[in-house]
């Protein structure tokens, strides 16, 4: 299986020791605490989980600023997104240990303990250089630019240790998947070559078509189909929606073990190209050997070009950084003219009336009003699971 990124093993940071990890519950009731944003709450889980691998903690002010400018740390790890432990206040920080508290479950329980490195303040320009590096603009429209200017300015870095997985292993016990329980299962099942799919959205034919041209033309044993958990936009499907969608759409059009369901715990950042490289890292350290990577991958509105997600891999990613491997999908549609779901740029004779082509927004509308979606664009069954969503919101 292929190597975890940067590393000969995954780096976990949860404590797996049950005597251990009631230990530092005892401890973390003891220590001053700070209350984390859903976002740091999140990358706490993606480091408890491996998905961070190599890292062990939240990063300083200096890695921050030179992973926006280099998209590397200090030290010369190749990193695409800063990972921040970012409060407003930092009056409750004595010591050298203290607990982070889950904002998002209820009574804020201890979710970590940080031994703390540093503790920096990020001024106002340093903020809007950051958003601008890493996500492109600084448009408060964007809904994770306008996430990360809300945080607070003071950064607390250092290394964590990881008590639980927040709210994901309660409310999705069976999606909710750490990266190395999917490299269990992965070996399990004899897999050597594997696909991740990204997903914050239910699947309809093209991305289904999608999965199995990958797992074809990559000579792959099996496909992750690996959706994000945490926090999107408003207007985006809910996690269990979209998980019970994925989930009826493989058990009716998948052949039988070549599909891994699983979730990752974390907020998405819509950060187009760099969030489609940070998407790259954790998937090989999940076990992926491939990682699919279509049209507006992890994009929002008209912020990235249409296929900005593919060209930072061969701009901006040093050559051999990664072992994970690429599979460049063009737009996905069904043709009228082969009654089969293709990849456009292996139709050159068609045109674009010869293609069933749905907006998103359209989609909605069409779900909205209780219309059926077209059988060539989303499988009945899923379209009936998210118009009962609809019907209900």
């Amino acid at each position: 299986m292929i190597k975890p990124y940067k590393s000969d093993a995954l780096t976990p940071r949860f404590v797996c020791d049950a005597e251990r990890r009631a230990e530092l519950r005892r401890e973390a009731e003891q220590l001053p605490s700070v209350l984390l944003n859903s976002s740091s709450a999140s990358s706490a889980v993606m480091l408890g989980a491996g998905y961070f691998t190599p890292l062990d903690g939240f990063m300083n002010r200096a890695d921050a600023l030179s992973i926006a400018d280099e998209m590397r740390t200090q030290s010369g790890l190749f990193w695409p997104v800063p990972i921040l432990n970012r409060i407003s206040d930092e009056g409750d920080i004595a010591g050298e240990r203290i607990t982070l508290r889950d904002s998002e479950v209820a009574g804020n329980p201890p979710l970590a303990i940080q031994t703390v490195e540093s503790v920096d303040t990020l001024r106002s320009d340093e903020l809007m250089h950051i958003a601008q590096c890493v996500f492109g603009t600084t448009d408060h429209e964007h809904p994770g630019v306008n996430t990360f200017l809300e945080q607070g300015a003071i950064v607390v870095s250092g290394p964590v240790e990881v008590l639980n997985f927040s709210y994901f292993e309660t409310e999705f016990p069976n999606t909710f998947r750490t990266a190395y329980q999917i490299r269990e299962d992965i070996e399990r099942r004899g897999w050597k070559k594997v696909v991740a799919f990204q997903t914050r959205n239910p699947m309809h034919r093209a991305h289904e078509e999608l999965c199995k041209t990958a797992l074809e033309r990559t000579a792959s044993d099996g496909v992750v189909i690996h959706m994000l958990l945490g926090k999107l936009k408003p207007g985006d499907i809910p996690a269990k929606v979209r998980d019970d969608a994925i989930r009826k759409m493989v058990d009716l059009y998948f052949p039988e073990n070549t599909v891994i369901i699983s979730g990752y715990g974390f907020d998405m950042l819509y950060a187009g190209p760099r969030e489609a490289v940070l998407h790259a890292i954790f998937r090989q350290n999940l076990g992926a050997s491939h990682m699919i990577v279509g049209r507006d991958h992890a994009g929002v509105g008209d912020y990235y070009g249409a296929f900005d997600a593919q060209t930072i891999f061969h701009t901006d990613v040093p050559e051999g950084v990664l072992d994970i491997e690429i599979f460049e999908a063009d737009h996905t549609a069904w043709s009228k003219k082969l009654n089969q779901v293709v990849m456009m740029r292996d139709a050159p004779d068609h045109q674009k009336e010869d293609f069933i082509l749905l907006s998103g927004t359209r989609v909605r509308e069409m779900l909205s009003a209780g219309e059926s979606l077209p059988e060539e664009f989303s499988r009945p069954e899923v379209a009936k699971i998210l118009m009962e969503f609809y019907r209900q919101n």
